[in-house]
């Protein structure tokens, strides 16, 4: 079994841990810990990656380029 938990250091506790205990039994377990990267996480899936890095290199080339509507609201 492969599980990946994405959640902020200051929400681990004791229940968290319980819940560890509960999923995985009396199995030998691997924990690995990184610090989130968005980034890494948006360029997981080839689609997004595709997509966001030639977003980057139309921005680089001025490519592309869409300016809001700068008139304020009334």
């Amino acid at each position: 079994m492969h599980t990946i938990y994405r959640l902020n250091a200051d929400e681990l506790d004791s229940k968290f841990l319980d819940s560890l205990k509960s999923m995985f039994g009396h199995k030998q377990i691997e924990i690995a810990v990184s610090e989130a990267d968005e980034t890494d996480y948006l360029l997981r899936a080839p689609a997004n990656r595709e997509r966001l890095l030639q977003a980057v290199a139309d921005v680089d080339a001025g490519r592309n380029l869409v300016t809001p509507d700068q008139t304020p609201f009334r």
